[in-house]
C-alpha cells in the first residue's frame, strides 16, 4: 500500500495510525459468519495491543471476490466505489494485477518511458473496487471523503460476487457499464 495516498483519507492521522487489512480469504468449509467473527477478533486485538491505530482500511474487489458484504456486516464505513481496471486476464487464462508486470527498478523506468501511463499485457476484467474503513478510535469525525451509503453499490450496478453481477443489474441482464466514466489515467484501454 502506498501510505502517502491513503493517510489523507482521515485528517491528522499519524504515519503509524492506520493499517490495511489485506487478502482476507476463507474456505467455504468453515462455519457461517467465520469472516465476521475473525474481523471482530482482529479489531479487538488491534485496539487492545496497538492503541495508536485509529482506523483500518480494506478493499473489496468484485472482479475476483466480492463487493465487501463482510465489511458492511462488520460495521466498516464505505468510502469509495471505483471501476477496477487493474485486474487483468492474460492470454493463458491466468489472472494478475497490472503492476505485477512492472516491478522494482523497472517500474520507475517504465513510467518514465510512458509518461506515467501503464502499458502491458492482458484484458481488464469487468468489475468494481470498494474501499472500506473501520474506526477503532474517535477518528470518524476527521474522515475526508463522504461516507457512501451501502445502497449505492446496487444503484451503480457494482454488486458483484466472484466477478458475477448481482442485485437488480444481474436480474435484469444489464451488461456491465463499468468502463463508462473511469477517471483512472493509468488504466489500460
Amino acid at each position: 500500500m502506498d501510505k502517502s495516498n491513503i493517510q489523507g483519507l482521515v485528517r491528522e492521522t499519524a504515519w503509524n495510525g492506520f493499517l490495511e487489512l489485506n487478502r482476507l480469504a476463507f474456505s467455504e468449509a468453515l462455519p457461517r459468519n467465520s469472516e465476521s467473527r475473525a474481523l471482530a477478533v482482529a479489531m479487538r486485538m488491534i485496539k487492545k495491543h496497538y492503541p495508536h491505530i485509529e482506523w483500518v482500511i480494506s478493499f473489496a474487489d468484485g472482479c475476483q471476490c466480492g463487493d465487501g458484504t463482510i465489511y458492511r456486516a462488520a460495521g466498516f464505513v464505505q468510502t469509495g466505489i471505483k471501476v477496477n481496471k487493474s485486474i487483468l486476464r492474460l492470454s493463458d487464462g491466468s489472472v494478475t494485477h497490472k503492476m505485477t508486470q512492472v516491478t522494482g527498478k523497472n517500474r520507475a523506468d517504465h513510467f518514465a518511458r510512458t509518461g506515467g501511463s501503464w502499458s502491458g499485457q492482458g484484458v481488464p476484467l469487468d468489475g468494481y473496487q470498494m474501499r472500506y474503513i473501520y474506526f477503532l478510535a474517535a477518528a470518524r469525525v476527521r474522515l475526508v471523503p463522504k461516507e457512501i451509503p451501502y445502497a449505492e453499490i446496487e444503484r451503480r450496478g457494482a454488486g458483484m460476487y466472484r466477478g458475477i453481477a448481482r442485485g437488480k443489474q444481474a436480474m435484469a441482464g444489464v451488461p456491465s457499464a463499468q468502463r463508462r466514466g473511469s477517471a483512472d489515467r493509468h488504466a489500460p484501454t
